[in-house]
């Protein structure tokens, strides 16, 4: 038997209007600085996920959003390069708030085009399970 692996547990929030497109941040630090993604972090011990995911989007956005539904659970090998890593998805839209970035965010923006966009980690899959942009095509 081998010794447990330690993961880190991780949010995203896929957030949609219908006038203005997706939420996107750029990434101020790495890995994968100056890229875009999906706000989102990192689920702090006495939160659950979906109180992380509105934290992250309020911390980098400074949107309030509701949280319409569970995307998916991510967990590909290697989706961060910092090490092992499971990620919780949520379908949002914006409630409140005006938006401005912060916390790790170097940029905030939303994008009504995605096909041209350079995404962090494995966001294009996410977006794709969300139906915003094709599959991406397999790796390996």
């Amino acid at each position: 038997m081998s010794r447990a692996t330690t993961l880190a547990l991780t949010v995203d929030a896929v957030i949609t209007d219908p006038e203005r497109g997706v939420l996107l941040v750029r990434r101020r630090h790495p890995p994968f600085q100056g890229a875009w993604a999906l706000p989102g972090g990192f689920v702090e011990p006495q939160e659950s996920c979906p109180q992380a995911c509105q934290r992250e989007v309020r911390e980098e956005t400074g949107l309030e959003v509701d949280i319409v539904a569970l995307l998916g659970v991510y967990s590909c090998p290697g989706r961060d390069p910092r090490g092992p890593t499971v990620s919780v998805a949520y379908l949002c839209r914006p409630r409140a708030g005006s938006l401005q970035h912060g916390d790790d965010a170097a940029e905030a923006a939303w994008f009504a085009q995605l096909d041209k966009v350079v995404l962090a980690f494995d966001h294009a899959t996410i977006l794709a399970d969300a139906c915003l942009l094709p599959l991406p095509a397999p790796t390996g």
